[in-house]
C-alpha cells in the first residue's frame, strides 16, 4: 500500500446476539424463532430446545374439594333437609338402692319376747320388739294364761292402762293391756303390750251379745276401772269382772258405743 493513502476499511461486523455463534462476514444470520415461555414452576428449557409439555392433571369430580397436596378431600355425607333430629339417648338409670336391713332389736327386749315364744310357741305372736316396748298378741282363749305368765314369770306386776281399737272390716274389736312393773327395777322403763280380739257385732247389745272377753281383773287388780270404760265405750263385755256397770255414760244409754267407727253424733 502506497504511503499517504488510507487503507480501505473493512465493513463493520454486526454484533452477534448473546449465546449465538458469530455470523459469517457479509451475511446476516437467520432469525431464531422465539422460545415458548416455560410454565411457572417448571425447570428452564435448554437453549435451542423446547421443554416437553407436562401432561395436565385429571380434574377432580364435581362437588369434591381437593385436599392440600393434590389429593381429593373426603366429603362428609350431607344431612338431608327436613330430616328429624336423631333421638337423644335415654339417661342411664341410677342403680337401684338396696333396702336398708332391719335394725337388730335390743337384746333385753328380745330376751323377753323369746321367753314368751318359748313358753307358748305359736299360741302367741310377737308383733314388735323395740327399745322399751314389746308387743305380744294372744287369742281370747289364751290371753288369761299369758297374762299370768307375764306377772309370775316375767315380773310385770300391774296394768298401766287398757285401750281398744275397732276393726269393722275384720268384724273384730281389739283390746290392748299395757303392762308394767313396780317391783323389778330392770323393768322400770319397759311396757309389755298384750293384745287380744273379740267378735264384733254389727248391731251391738253390750252385755247380751257375743262381743266378750275374759276379764284380767283377777290377774291385775288395776284393770277394774279400765275394763269398765272399755265395756261402755266399745261394747266389750268382760266375763268374770266383779262390776261391769257403766263408768262414764248413763245407765240408760241406748246408742252405739261412742268409740266405734260407725258412731255418729246426732245432728251431724
Amino acid at each position: 500500500m502506497a504511503p499517504g493513502k488510507d487503507a480501505p476499511g473493512k465493513p463493520a461486523e454486526k454484533p452477534a446476539p448473546a449465546g449465538d455463534a458469530p455470523a459469517k462476514p457479509g451475511k446476516e444470520a437467520p432469525a431464531k424463532p422465539a422460545e415458548k415461555p416455560a410454565p411457572a414452576g417448571d425447570a428452564p428449557a435448554k437453549p435451542g430446545k423446547e421443554a416437553p409439555a407436562k401432561p395436565a392433571e385429571k380434574p377432580a369430580p364435581a362437588g369434591d374439594a381437593p385436599k392440600p397436596g393434590g389429593k381429593e378431600a373426603e366429603k362428609a355425607p350431607a344431612k338431608a333437609e327436613g330430616a328429624p333430629p336423631a333421638p337423644a339417648k335415654p339417661a342411664a338409670k341410677p342403680p337401684a338402692k338396696k333396702p336398708d336391713a332391719a335394725p337388730e332389736p335390743p337384746a333385753f327386749e328380745k330376751g323377753i319376747a323369746d321367753r314368751l315364744s318359748e313358753r307358748f310357741g305359736d299360741r302367741v305372736s310377737v308383733k314388735f320388739v323395740k327399745a322399751g316396748r314389746i308387743g305380744i298378741g294372744a287369742s281370747r282363749d289364751d290371753v288369761h294364761e299369758v297374762a299370768e305368765f307375764a306377772r309370775d314369770g316375767l315380773g310385770f306386776d300391774h296394768a298401766e292402762s287398757v285401750s281398744g281399737v275397732d276393726y269393722p272390716q275384720d268384724k273384730e274389736i281389739e283390746v290392748v293391756y299395757h303392762l308394767g312393773s313396780y317391783s323389778d327395777p330392770s323393768l322400770a322403763g319397759q311396757v309389755l303390750a298384750l293384745s287380744t280380739r273379740a267378735r264384733r257385732e254389727e248391731v251391738p247389745v253390750p252385755g247380751s251379745d257375743a262381743t266378750r272377753l275374759p276379764s284380767l281383773r283377777d290377774v291385775f287388780y288395776s284393770v277394774e276401772f279400765h275394763e269398765r270404760e272399755t265395756f261402755e265405750m266399745l261394747g266389750v263385755y268382760f266375763e268374770g269382772h266383779p262390776d261391769n256397770r257403766r263408768l262414764l255414760l248413763p245407765e240408760d244409754w241406748a246408742d252405739l258405743p261412742p268409740l266405734r267407727k260407725d258412731f255418729a253424733i246426732k245432728g251431724r
